[in-house]
């Protein structure tokens, strides 16, 4: 083999160990920073209750089904155009014992204690509000 072949293939073998190496390095880079997102995804940004009549329960989805739900927290909102809607709050759970304690409280005045995260990924819900217990008010 003549001495350029061999340098050549030196030059070669001593890229591909170095693409190997580095690629193995961006491969770890990314998925330690895919586990940190998943991580912070899972983060309580703020935990509190609404109260109000609970209107819809819902089991939706096309590719990931998620139990969602919406509760008319009484009066109105004025919109940017100049309108008034309902005051409603979406929200979603992801127990299905939780949704069907919701189902058989549909129409009913309820306190929803709840958490909202940061991130939510589609499989999740539609919002970032999760509904963990639910309390029926009697009036």
């Amino acid at each position: 083999m003549s001495e350029f072949k061999q340098v050549v293939k030196e030059g070669a073998q001593t890229l591909w160990k170095k693409a190997k190496k580095m690629g193995l390095i961006l491969s770890l880079v990314a998925l330690a920073g895919l586990g940190g997102y998943i991580w912070v995804c899972g983060w309580t940004y703020s935990e509190g209750t609404r109260a109000g009549q609970l209107v819809k329960v819902s089991y939706k989805g096309v590719v990931f089904k998620t139990f969602e739900g919406q509760l008319n927290l009484g009066g109105l909102q004025s919109t940017p155009q100049g309108g008034v809607i309902g005051n409603t709050w979406d929200f979603s759970t992801a127990k299905r014992s939780v949704f069907e304690e919701l189902s058989r409280m549909e129409g009913k005045q309820v306190k929803l204690h709840y958490r909202q995260r940061y991130r939510v990924f589609a499989w999740q819900g539609d919002t970032p509000y999760f509904v963990y217990k639910v309390e029926e008010i009697n009036q």
